[in-house]
């Protein structure tokens, strides 16, 4: 395993705002925020102790589905590269990139750059993928992209491994005598977490991530996905250890005095860490947090708040 996390402790990070605006998750604030909110919002997570800034992507968002997801999807390997240069600690996680949608070649010279540029901060998060279009447009096939994945996943690791040299040779691509450079900045290469809580994607995480990252599993159902996930680890024969992941439930720090859903939890520090620390009790190695807001200044202010009077309660 390439192993980031501390061991023993809760670590908590989180998805960045502004850089994709689904209606299923982006507050109204963000439709006008900008390049100076990201900045901003990342150096009070560098501050605050978070693990890690998450940028997702989508390369093009079909008429079909702009409605709910916008268009609105920064480059995650620009952002994640912009916001490197004004942080100095926290990591930078691709939540998710679909890599298969290029060859491991190019995932890899852009990853890899990214990783040296930033000092070794990079998590590379993979998925699947989810619109047929932006596959059909790019002229991989929609229906193999799990195996597509599985390949430039087994690619990647080899590409962004110490060998100046990578050497790969797979049922889609194969490389050998091509040498690419800078290296990243980690070694023996950059953590791989893989996303997704299908049973596909957990049959991926289990056998090939150095990580696992859940999309949209209930507090109840993690148990069951988290043993699963171990139980094919071990039938694979993988003896490292993973570092397993949820999203917990939108937070807002303290009483809102507006309304901010049912879901929400909210309330007293020591409330919300104590229901926090029942995904540690499961096994979760860190914690991707979203908080309710209605400007930056709003966010941020609850980010400091988390990390100054929640996450100090974490491994209580």
């Amino acid at each position: 395993m390439v192993r980031i996390l501390p061991e023993g402790r809760l670590a908590y990070g989180m998805q960045l705002p502004v850089q994709s605006q689904s209606t299923l998750y982006a507050e109204s604030w963000e439709a006008a925020a900008g390049p100076a909110d990201l900045v901003e919002i990342a150096r009070v997570a560098d501050r605050h102790g978070f693990a890690y800034i998450a940028c997702c992507e989508h390369i093009a968002i079909p008429r079909r589905l702009a409605g709910a997801m916008g268009t609105t999807w920064y480059d995650p390997v620009a952002t994640l590269a912009h916001l490197a240069a004004v942080t100095e600690r926290v990591r930078l996680l691709s939540h998710v990139a679909v890599v298969g949608l290029k060859h491991p070649l190019v995932s890899a010279k852009q990853y890899a750059t990214l990783d040296h540029l930033s000092g070794g901060r990079l998590i590379l998060g993979v998925g699947a993928g989810h619109v047929a279009e932006e596959f059909e447009a790019l002229g991989v096939e929609f229906s193999r992209r799990g195996a597509v994945l599985d390949e430039t996943v087994d690619a990647l690791k080899a590409a962004l491994g110490p060998a100046e040299f990578p050497e790969f040779k797979g049922t889609r691509f194969a490389f050998s005598g091509l040498g690419q450079a800078p290296r990243p900045a980690q070694t023996p290469r950059p953590p791989i977490w893989v996303g997704g809580s299908s049973p596909a994607a957990v049959r991926r995480a289990a056998v090939r991530g150095d990580g696992w990252l859940p999309q949209g599993d209930r507090r109840d159902q993690l148990p069951g996905q988290i043993a699963r996930l171990l139980a094919l680890r071990e039938a694979a024969g993988v003896t490292e250890p993973i570092a397993i992941g949820t999203i917990v439930e939108p937070l807002y720090v303290g009483e809102p005095g507006w309304e901010v859903g049912r879901r929400t939890l909210s309330g007293a520090p020591e409330r919300i860490a104590e229901s926090l620390r029942e995904y540690r009790a499961m096994g979760v190695a860190q914690i991707q947090v979203r908080f309710r807001s209605r400007s930056r200044s709003e966010l941020t202010d609850q980010m400091a708040a988390f990390a100054t009077e929640v996450a100090t309660r974490l491994d209580g």
